[in-house]
């Protein structure tokens, strides 16, 4: 008599690998059965049962768990689940994607007309199953507690910051009372420290934000709002926050913005927030009676690859050699040190290590920050360098006319990591 085997799966590219791992192993001297949930009976040398989480049909005897030739395939994250559903841990599992080799190895030791002559190599099998199980419960342990330490991290970093805006905007709030005269008049010099007080509690307040939004985008990011807007009005907003900055340095500002398409849509206090932290970081840099030169412009974006030398199109990959603007491009240059080649692909990580005043990677978390609001927005963001000084360049998608991608395609698109255009952006 054959090795017969049932195959409880829908999946119809498990049982092609069945098929022809029992060629290869038994010829014809072999029988697969396919179907859907139903009784495990022991007229089979051995059952694979496919599971899923929210099963109905259950055998019996599968329940029962205690027959040696039933195995389970199953994805990971469903190990627990399947312990469950069955009432117990000692149960037999191959896990997906199903390899070749693991197959050979589970059909092997179970083949009964080969298990006395390879007794030896079937109990090793079994112990390294073992072993394999005890490993993998010892993981899944292990990433449910990291995922609870995460969690708790999380709620701590949003009770902190909850817990530092209310006296930060008490702050605010009695500086611009006094600025306001509303106590009385001010001299030159008080009115000056309160601008600066307020200044300070006003960055503090963002800083706080920037680092909740690093730290817990993944679990609880809030919708972007998107609308159309002029970029000019942001930086415009974005300029007087950091007036006081400028006025120190005595930095000058040079800025020349293109009128912004319509189709160009964003989450306006957002982009604000991404041009102060690249106005905030040139400013930093930049030599006393230095220069910041900016400007807003519409620009073809090659979305295909994600990396800034896209930009570059000395090499032509499209199809179609349309070059209309699909995006709007701005560039925001220092005077300041530039930026080393090993820096460049470093510079917006949230832990970038320091290497003192002159280097650009300890910029703080607001280059981090500005990554992350590009991301979010289908766009991108790079940095360069020359002898001139540093450059920092974002560029955001404009929209098709037959309309937006939705918020929910951004969204995701923005959790993937992708930073290419959205489902309905102009190529």
């Amino acid at each position: 008599m054959g090795f017969s085997i049932r195959l409880v799966s829908d999946d119809g590219a498990v049982a092609k690998l069945c098929r022809e791992v029992l060629s290869e192993l038994f010829g014809t001297e072999s029988t697969l059965i396919t179907g859907a949930a139903g009784s495990v009976t022991p007229e089979h040398d051995l059952c694979i049962w496919d599971f899923t989480p929210g099963e109905t049909a259950a055998p019996l005897d599968a329940v029962a768990a205690s027959r040696s030739n039933l195995s389970f395939l199953v994805r990971p994250e469903d190990l627990l689940p399947l312990q469950v559903w069955v009432g117990r841990r000692d149960i037999n599992v191959l896990l997906k994607p199903l390899s070749r080799a693991a197959l050979r190895a589970l059909l092997l030791g179970a083949n009964p007309h080969q298990q006395e002559q390879n007794e030896d190599y079937s109990g090793f099998l079994n112990t390294l199953r073992r072993e394999r199980e005890e490993l993998l419960q010892c993981l899944i342990q292990a990433n449910f507690r990291l995922q609870e330490s995460d969690q708790e991290h999380s709620n701590f970093l949003a009770k902190s910051v909850h817990d530092l805006r209310a006296p930060l905007t008490a702050i605010s709030g009695y500086c611009g009372l006094l600025l306001a005269e509303e106590l009385g008049p001010l001299t030159s010099e008080q009115r000056r420290v309160l601008k600066r007080m307020m200044f300070s509690a006003t960055r503090l307040a963002r800083i706080t934000s920037g680092i909740f939004q690093l730290s817990v985008s993944h679990n609880l990011e809030s919708p972007l709002t998107l609308e159309k807007a002029d970029l000019r009005d942001c930086l415009d907003q974005a300029l007087d926050e950091v007036a006081l900055m400028l006025e120190d340095k005595r930095i000058s500002v040079a800025a020349e913005i293109n009128a912004v398409p319509k189709s160009l849509l964003f989450d306006k206090a957002q982009i604000v927030e991404a041009i102060v932290n690249l106005l905030d970081n040139a400013c930093k840099f930049a030599p006393r009676d230095g220069v910041i030169e900016i400007r807003g412009y519409p620009f073809f974006w090659e979305r295909r690859t994600g990396r800034a030398a896209s930009l570059d199109h000395t090499v032509e990959r499209r199809v179609n050699h349309e070059r209309a603007p699909n995006s709007f491009r701005v560039d925001i240059r220092d005077t300041g040190p530039g930026i080393s080649p090993a820096q460049v692909d470093k510079i917006f990580g949230e832990y970038s290590p320091y290497g003192g005043a002159q280097d650009r990677s300890g910029g703080g978390l607001g280059l981090a920050i500005c990554r992350m609001i590009l991301r979010r927005h289908n766009g991108r963001i790079w940095a360069e360098s020359s002898p001139a000084g540093a450059l920092f360049c974002f560029v955001l998608p404009q929209q098709c006319a037959s309309g937006h991608a939705s918020q929910g395609e951004i969204n995701s698109e923005a959790q993937s990591g992708r930073g290419s255009g959205g489902a309905n952006a102009c190529r």
